[in-house]
C-alpha cells in the first residue's frame, strides 16, 4: 500500500468514513454481487475502508470478513459495524490470508492506491485467495495520463488493465467494463472473474 495514501486515511478516517456513508448506495455493485457471487459463501472485502460494503454483504446473507490496512479506518469499521468481523491486511501481500480461502472476493476501488508496479501483483494475489469455482469482483478508479495525488495525498495511479487481465488468467472474465460508479460518480474499471473448478 502506498504510504502517503495510508497516512491520509489514518489522519482523517472519520471524515472519509462520513463521506462514504453519505454517498448514494452502490446499487451497481450490489446488483452484480447478487448475480455473480456464490451463495452461501464466505466473502473477503479487501480494502474495506469503514466497512460500508461489508455491512451490506452481511445484511444480505453473506458471511464476510473485511480487511483493511489503515488502523484508523479499521477502528471506524469496527465501531460502525460491530456485527461484522474486520482484520488488518494490506495489498499486494495480503499476509496471513491463505490461498483458496474465500468463495468470493470483493476489492472495490483499492488497487489504484498502490504503486503502479504492484497493481498486477495485487490482482494475482486476489485471484489466489479465491476458491476454485469462486468469484472475484475487482474495480479501480480510472486515472488518465499519469499518476496523480489528490489534496489529501492519496495516490491515484494509472492501472495497467492488460496486465491485470493477464494476472487473472486462467480465470474466466465474466465482465470487463469501464463505467461510472453509481455511488461515487467517478469512472471505474470493473472486472468480474470466475476461478475454474479444479479438475
Amino acid at each position: 500500500m502506498d504510504n502517503l495514501t495510508l497516512h491520509a486515511y489514518d489522519r482523517a478516517a472519520t471524515a472519509f468514513a462520513d463521506d462514504w456513508d453519505s454517498q448514494p448506495a452502490g446499487t451497481d455493485l450490489q446488483e452484480l454481487v447478487l448475480r455473480y457471487f456464490r451463495r452461501p459463501g464466505l466473502v473477503a472485502d479487501i480494502g474495506c475502508g469503514s466497512g460500508r460494503d461489508a455491512a451490506w454483504l452481511a445484511a444480505n446473507g453473506f458471511d464476510v470478513v473485511g480487511f483493511e490496512p489503515s488502523a484508523q479506518l479499521l477502528a471506524e469499521a469496527r465501531r460502525r459495524h460491530p456485527e461484522v468481523e474486520f482484520q488488518s491486511a494490506a495489498l499486494p501481500e495480503l499476509a496471513n490470508i491463505p490461498a483458496e480461502s474465500f468463495d468470493n472476493v470483493l476489492c472495490e476501488t483499492v488497487i489504484m492506491h498502490l504503486d503502479p508496479r504492484s497493481a498486477v501483483e495485487a490482482a494475482s494475489r486476489l485471484i489466489d485467495i479465491v476458491k476454485p469455482g469462486g468469484t472475484l469482483y475487482l474495480t479501480w478508479r480510472v486515472t488518465e495520463g499519469e499518476d496523480q495525488r489528490d489534496d489529501s495525498g492519496r495516490l491515484y495511479a494509472v492501472v495497467d488493465a492488460a496486465g491485470v487481465r493477464t494476472a487473472l488468467a486462467p480465470a474466466e472474465l465474466l465482465l470487463d467494463e469501464e463505467v461510472t460508479s453509481s455511488s461515487s460518480g467517478k469512472t471505474i474499471h470493473r472486472l468480474i472473474a470466475r476461478k475454474p473448478q479444479q479438475r
